[in-house]
This record gives structure tokens, C-alpha cells and sequence, in this order.
């Protein structure tokens, strides 16, 4: 198993934000975290990148707890995320922000740069060659010498994954992609993302576009006041009773 937790619980003085949820995500899988607003579900996404601590139970990857890893630890075991609200470096150019992805691979340091060793100069040419390259798979080749904050949002969001892929991960954390994005846009994002997958990139993502994830999810996840109320494929889930009663406020039978 890629991904795991086991009675991951995140609290917040008295709020308990995650409770007690187990899941598993499979190598090569596109998994989704979906739910009502407030259901844990962002959460759920910085426990298991490192951006928050777990108050109780563990988190795996490959079978090795990351529980107590910081976000450089889980980053360098070749996780990568992207967060709802878009974060650019906005003055940098939008090749030079891919650039510092690929600086979770690179090995050169600041010495060999001071002493231009051939070693630091060959590198920083791999990593421009890498962010062109994910650049024209997610389509801003065109757009490289452009400074970041002059994106339109859309593109600003497909940046950013290429800033993450850039990283080479095994596992893309996605929260909320298509989140402000126009139909069309979501419909290129789902493409890109299958393409992703197929490249054999494990994706595990939060959304609230139920027609997007339905669309591109192997399995999907529901959680609701922080526990998880549901699992299974997302036929499965459109017709489980507890998801409908989460969502419409019903009681389920």
C-alpha cells in the first residue's frame, strides 16, 4: 500500500477536525476525499503531508510512518501537493517557479554554486530542462517567460501542478483543483489529470465538484463531522444512503 492511515485523529482543543479514519490508497490509484463544508477533509490532506501534526493514530507510506516526519521528510519520500488557494512565487517568472520544484531531487548546494563547480552547472541545465518539459505537458510552454501573478487564475492552477509534478513524486496531493475553474477548464483539468495517471503518478485529491471527481476517481472517500461515513467506487458512493443523508441533511435508513 502507497498510502495509509490508521485512526488518524486530528483535534482542535475541543473540536475533534479528523476521527479516528483509516484509508489506503494503492499505487497507481486516483483516489478523492469529498464531504460537507467543515468535514475534515482539507485536514485530512496537511496530516498527511506534514503541514499538520496528528493528535493520535499513524500515517504510512510504503509501510513506513511518517506520523512524526516534518514536510520536507514526506516531500522527500516523493509526495507533492497543491493547496486551495493558489501559492506562487508571484515576481518570479512562471519557468522559475517550476525550477523550485525540482529542487527535491537536485543535489547541488549553495557551496559548489559559490565555486561554480561543473557539477552545479550541469544540474541547474536538468532542472530547466525538466520545468520546460512539464511546462508544455500541462501547456504554458508558451507562457515560461512570463512573471507568475500575470496568469489568469486557470492557468495559475495548472502551474502550480506543474510546480508539484516538477518534484517527480510518486504521490500528487490535489486540494480543490477545480475550485474557480470555468466548465471548460475543469473538463481540461480532468484530462490532464488522466494523463498524469497515466504516467503512473498516485493521485489523491479533495473537491466538491461531485460531477469531477465522479469522473475521474477510482475510489472515493466520504467524511462527515470529521469520521469517515462511506468508501468505494464513485458508483457505489452516488447511491450509498449515509453520503445522501450527509449531504441533503436527510436521515439515512
Amino acid at each position: 500500500m502507497l498510502v495509509e492511515t490508521k485512526a488518524l485523529t486530528r483535534r482542535f482543543g475541543g473540536l475533534v477536525a479528523v476521527d479516528q479514519v483509516d484509508f489506503q490508497v494503492r499505487r497507481g490509484q486516483t483516489k478523492a476525499l469529498i464531504g460537507p463544508n467543515g468535514a475534515g477533509k482539507t485536514t485530512l490532506l496537511n496530516l498527511v503531508s506534514g503541514l499538520l501534526p496528528a493528535s493520535s493514530g499513524d500515517i504510512l507510506i510504503r509501510g513506513r510512518s511518517v506520523v512524526s516526519c516534518g514536510p520536507h521528510e514526506i516531500a522527500a519520500l516523493g509526495l507533492a501537493r497543491t493547496f486551495q488557494n493558489v501559492q506562487l512565487f508571484e515576481n518570479m517568472t512562471v519557468k522559475e517557479n517550476v525550477m523550485v520544484g525540482c529542487h527535491a531531487w537536485s543535489k547541488q548546494g549553495i557551496a559548489s554554486g559559490a565555486l561554480r563547480w561543473i557539477g552545479h552547472w550541469r544540474e541547474e541545465k536538468l532542472i530547466e530542462q525538466e520545468a520546460e518539459r512539464q511546462l508544455e505537458f500541462v501547456g504554458l510552454s508558451d507562457l515560461a517567460d512570463f512573471p507568475a501573478h500575470s496568469l489568469p487564475f486557470g492557468k495559475q492552477r495548472m502551474l502550480e501542478i506543474a510546480r508539484a509534478l516538477a518534484s517527480r513524486p510518486q504521490v500528487l496531493l490535489l486540494d480543490e483543483p477545480a475550485s474557480g475553474l470555468s466548465t471548460r477548464e475543469t473538463s481540461e483539468l480532468a484530462e490532464l489529470l488522466r494523463q498524469i495517471s497515466v504516467r503512473g503518478i498516485t493521485i489523491l485529491l479533495v473537491d466538491h465538484d461531485m460531477q469531477f471527481v465522479m469522473d475521474i476517481s477510482d475510489e472515493v472517500v466520504v467524511l462527515d463531522q470529521g469520521r469517515k461515513i462511506a468508501e468505494g467506487t464513485p458508483a457505489e458512493i452516488q447511491v450509498n444512503p449515509r453520503v445522501i443523508a450527509a449531504y441533503l441533511g436527510a436521515e439515512a435508513k
